[in-house]
């Protein structure tokens, strides 16, 4: 039997296939959007996708993905440097800033303690974390990792190891739905579970 589609278009529905989210038939949707639009479209997004990585490094203090080394809001004079929000990955970040509701740095932990996923306190960046909060004068942590048992569970390790420092460590309120990650929250849900942060 024959194809039913050249072989471009199923090589690029065979990639977004690869996309978080992306089922075959959102895939095939997207590949004949593309396809029929113009040239100059496709193109366009082509160089988007392949110049990703260029250009694109980690801040060196709060390990964000950024155009410069340090990123745009560590630089920010008008921002709260005693004041941390640790999240657990780069879409959290950008989530509780598009929150309005805080004006204090970050720090990126590049996901969360799962044994299951092999993944421990040491695969994560918690170590530049105490070694910042030991050397530059915070007043307050608010932990902001997922309100998962993953999450929960990478809360416990930093307050640990940020015991002996005498930093304020707060975790943010459970406004937040159990299981649900930060990113799919409304701004004024993570406005509201930062104003009601408590100690953790």
């Amino acid at each position: 039997m024959a194809d039913a589609l050249p072989r471009a278009v199923t090589r690029l529905i065979e990639e977004l296939s690869r996309l978080p989210t992306v089922g075959p038939k959102t895939a095939q949707r997207l590949a004949f959007f593309l396809l029929r639009g113009t040239p100059g479209q496709a193109r366009t997004l082509g160089t988007a996708i392949a110049s990703l990585h260029e250009g694109i490094q980690t801040c060196g203090r709060c390990r964000n993905f950024a155009d410069s080394d340090p990123c745009a809001i560590c630089e920010d004079p008008t921002r709260n440097t005693a004041l941390i929000c640790v999240v657990e990955d780069p879409l959290d970040l950008v989530a509780v800033e598009n929150s309005g509701g805080f004006n204090g740095l970050y720090h990126v932990l590049h996901g969360a303690i799962s044994p299951l996923e092999g993944i421990g306190p040491d695969d994560l960046t918690i170590d530049l974390l105490v070694r910042r909060a030991g050397r530059e004068r915070i007043g307050e942590i608010v932990i902001a990792t997922n309100a998962t048992i993953e999450g929960d569970a990478t809360a416990m390790e930093i307050r640990q190891r940020l015991g002996d420092l005498g930093v304020r460590v707060t975790r943010l309120a459970r406004g937040l739905a159990t299981g649900g990650d930060i990113e799919y929250v409304d701004a004024a849900t993570i406005a509201q579970a930062l104003e009601g942060r408590r100690e953790l």
